[in-house]
């Protein structure tokens, strides 16, 4: 199914979401390049919630731009499978080679707000992450190798210790305890 498609399918579950799916969907209906980094206002992201087999730990990595433990997730860049850009930012982001969707569904929907930064030398403005959230699943014994380039650590937690490694408090109250209690309901 397309990603529009199913974004449009996908039942919000708080006021965020809600709010939030609205917002991706029309930005999504007017703006043919929100796929790509060119549209410097917005464009599409995902983001992986990893978790064991057991559903006892969730994977974190340390970002380097935002100075917290956080999920892993990257830029569409063109690609309209958000679900396999997900699986490529995680593997690139933890060196985890055996990870899988749990269920290949959008898990969150949510827009995020992105200060100005440096990346590469480069002055990167503040803008939108319109993005797709998916759960996915490894093996807490794969080694792990941290992204030089775009992290400082990778750690599983337990999913409590992941609400406090965080510094980022909107993304804790309103996206990571969301994904938590998603994975106590699987």
């Amino acid at each position: 199914m397309p990603i529009r498609e199913e974004i449009a399918a996908y039942r919000p579950r708080n006021a965020q979401e809600a709010q939030d799916k609205d917002l991706i969907l029309a930005y999504l209906d007017s703006h043919e390049d929100a796929f790509s980094r060119s549209n410097r206002v917005a464009h599409m992201t995902a983001s992986a919630w990893v978790t064991n087999r057991e559903r006892t730990k969730v994977l974190m990595v340390y970002h380097k731009i935002y100075d917290s433990w956080s999920w892993c997730g990257g830029h569409a860049d063109g690609e309209r499978d958000l679900l396999k850009v997900a699986l490529k930012e995680c593997r690139e982001e933890t060196g985890l080679q055996n990870v899988r969707p749990i269920d290949g569904r959008i898990a969150s929907l949510e827009c995020l707000t992105v200060d100005g930064h440096e990346k590469r030398g480069e002055y990167v403005s503040s803008h939108l992450h319109l993005n797709v959230t998916y759960l996915l699943e490894a093996d807490e014994n794969e080694p792990l190798r941290v992204c030089e380039e775009e992290n400082a650590g990778v750690k599983w937690f337990t999913p409590e210790e992941a609400l406090r490694a965080s510094t980022e408090p909107w993304f804790v109250e309103r996206i990571y305890s969301k994904l938590n209690a998603r994975l106590a309901e699987i």
